[in-house]
């Protein structure tokens, strides 16, 4: 791309995020990295309320806007009110407006779930957790993965920030003997000390969303200027490692509902070459049926990330995916 952009006019940068304490906290962290290499820009934070943060109640299966953290913001991104927009990149569907597009991507954070007991409970490990407790997600994926592999426990919808979650696990009149978030919303909000234990497959738990502890940068897909800054401040392996796990999950499910787990990791070789291993699961909502697939490769371009995650997810549904996700479809229908 040409550098011929940066000799423009523009001086000045609006960011979109929505207002919670982590959406903004991961914001400062990509205006920090931009004016680290652009000092003579000024950079503008535009915070606001979307859907999926107005409405605190109802289940994210049952509502009915999919894009729920990202439409609105996306709106003033396409009207040219807003030049980027900084996301959890989970939160994203694999699916942009034709627009846009994914920008760069910041070094990834720890990506795994983590489980946080009430405070005074003697539990170490999910594995610890006596039969009837009540666990706090709000996530299909989690759920699915709990009723496979910890079937004793009873799964309870849990909404909100960061914040509002704990306070929920804290209180005393509190349902809850635990509850499970991502790790790295806890530690870029300074509550790292909350975690009771990371999951991951080598402790026999969950497997992590799509694109989990990433921060995420949607621009106009038209805008040189503000692309090739954020591919300066971006970090390359994150960004195939992601792309790889996006167009998995594009390819089963067409959006970020499925209920899909990955576990990504780079790998070095003898020889000297890296590659990239993903480890993926779909399981039903019941937890009675499961797929799953494992892929290794060397990545060498984006469009190599998108013939992995392409690749994988033949497999996973030559496993089995494929009834567990068209009943997953005709249930949305249904309900």
């Amino acid at each position: 791309m040409s550098t011929a952009p940066l000799a423009s006019e523009r001086k000045t940068f609006n960011i979109g995020t929505r207002k919670s304490k982590l959406a903004l906290a991961q914001t400062y962290m990509v205006v920090d990295a931009l004016k680290k290499e652009y000092p003579q820009y000024e950079f503008n934070i535009k915070s606001k309320d979307t859907a999926g943060d107005r409405d605190k109640i109802t289940a994210f299966k049952d509502m009915q806007t999919k894009n729920l953290w990202t439409e609105e913001l996306e709106e003033l991104l396409i009207g040219g009110q807003l030049d980027f927009i900084v996301h959890s990149l989970k939160d994203v569907p694999t699916l942009l407006p034709p627009t846009c597009a994914l920008g760069g991507v910041l070094p990834r954070e720890d990506p795994r779930d983590v489980l946080i007991v009430k405070p005074g409970l003697p539990y170490t490990s999910l594995a610890e957790i006596p039969a009837g407790s009540v666990v706090g997600t709000s996530s299909i994926r989690r759920t699915a993965q709990l009723a496979m592999k910890f079937p004793h426990l009873k799964v309870q919808s849990l909404r909100g920030n960061i914040d509002t979650r704990l306070a929920k696990l804290d209180g005393e009149d509190s349902p809850y003997t635990c509850i499970i978030l991502a790790a790295a919303g806890l530690l870029r909000t300074g509550m790292g000390h909350r975690i009771t234990q990371y999951l991951d497959s080598r402790s026999g738990s969950l497997l992590y969303a799509v694109g989990q502890g990433a921060i995420g940068i949607e621009v106009r897909s038209d805008d040189g200027l503000v692309l090739e800054m954020l591919n300066k401040v971006g970090d390359q392996k994150t960004f195939k490692e992601v792309l790889a796990e996006r167009s998995l999950l594009r390819t089963i499910e067409g959006g970020c509902s499925a209920p899909l787990g990955v576990e990504s990791e780079w790998i070095n070789e003898v020889e000297g070459t890296t590659k990239l291993h993903v480890r993926s699961i779909i399981v039903s909502v019941d937890g009675k049926r499961h797929s799953t697939a494992e892929l290794e490769k060397v990545i060498e371009s984006a469009a190599a990330a998108e013939t992995f995650g392409l690749e994988l997810a033949q497999e996973l549904i030559a496993n089995g995916a494929g009834p567990i996700l068209e009943e997953i479809k005709q249930n949305k229908v249904t309900s």
